[in-house]
């Protein structure tokens, strides 16, 4: 396919009957370029896509001046409720703000409060990039949200001081051995929490449900998000 088609509002401009065309859509939902965009700039992509929508397009408007204006709404404003979303907690900006918290699981020599705070920050993190694209065509009670969250920051701080404790009272290692194993005692915390939900919903990237119809079923689309249920 050519770099910018002709323009579908609503969209993905890349093919997503293949993998790498999921691909390359997934790396446009999370170019962290687009949080640099101004205020100003942001609101000429929408009044853009306004008018593409009303038919009353200036002349010399091209298709990827349409796709570039739609990337940069649906990484800021959220598709259900119009609102902008919270800068840390877009999708592209997930690598750059998740970055230093995943840097921070993995420090060396970690104390009790340390790890604790550590997995508080993560899950912290990725209950808020949640929420923010959630989809909000059908309103959960914030309740049934902060029990999510109550439940992802107990349990991974349960397994990661846990496998901390053990490790340190493990006598059959060495102190070398101690110290490797306990560098990688995050992820099974981590991995634990990213599947926990084997039976739920989730809310995905279009990239991920599209790239895996097989494990999620799309339960209700918006634009930028679906609301998927991991098949049985």
């Amino acid at each position: 396919m050519s770099e910018y088609p002709t323009f579908q509002y609503g969209k993905s401009r890349f093919d997503q009957n293949t993998f790498f065309g999921r691909f390359r859509h997934f790396l446009d939902v999370i170019d962290p370029s687009t949080l640099f965009v101004t205020e100003k700039r942001l609101q000429e992509c929408v009044e853009l896509l306004d008018r593409f929508k009303q038919g009353t397009l200036p002349p010399g408007v091209t298709h990827a001046q349409l796709w570039k204006a739609q990337k940069i709404k649906q990484a800021i404003v959220h598709p259900d409720t119009g609102e902008k979303i919270f800068m840390p907690f877009r999708m592209s900006g997930f690598i750059p703000f998740g970055t230093p918290v995943v840097v921070g699981l993995l420090l060396p020599n970690q104390t009790l409060m340390s790890t604790v705070f550590w997995q508080w920050l993560n899950q912290s993190h990725n209950a808020c990039v949640n929420f923010s694209n959630r989809n909000a065509s059908k309103p959960a009670p914030v309740s049934k949200f902060f029990q999510g969250y109550l439940g992802a920051v107990t349990s991974a701080v349960s397994i990661a001081v846990g496998l901390n404790v053990l490790i340190q009272k493990a006598s059959s290692f060495s102190p070398t051995t101690r110290l490797l194993v306990q560098r990688f005692i995050p992820f099974p915390a981590v991995d634990f929490l990213s599947c926990r939900d084997g039976g739920g919903s989730s809310c995905l990237s279009t990239a991920w449900c599209a790239s895996l119809p097989s494990v999620w079923r799309c339960l209700s689309p918006s634009a930028s998000f679906h609301r998927c249920q991991r098949s049985a």
